[in-house]
């Protein structure tokens, strides 16, 4: 094995991954080389920690529950092409 320079997806800057780091990510299993630089992944890390980048507040989309007709709310926006469930249906039978 060797140093590897790769580019970070993110920042579009050099880093390298080096020997040691490979040999980290074997024993641990990882199949696939880090995309990011460690400056990247220390944001990416932050940001996953405090909600993302929308201040701690994940954006809610109203619906209608298919089985039991309650309005809810769901962190995705329903597409329409499939049934959405309240949590409590959703948390009955989750062969949905």
């Amino acid at each position: 094995m060797q140093d590897k320079t790769l580019i970070c997806k993110d920042c579009g800057q050099e880093f390298i991954f080096s020997v040691s780091e490979q040999e980290f990510f074997a024993e641990k299993g990882f199949s696939n080389e880090p995309s990011r630089c460690l400056d990247c992944r220390a944001v990416r890390r932050r940001n996953n920690r405090e909600g993302g980048q929308g201040g701690g507040r994940r954006e809610m989309f109203p619906a209608v529950c298919a089985n039991c007709g309650v309005e809810t709310m769901l962190p995705f926006k329903p597409s329409g092409d499939r049934p959405v469930y309240c949590r409590d249906c959703f948390s009955k039978n989750r062969s949905y």
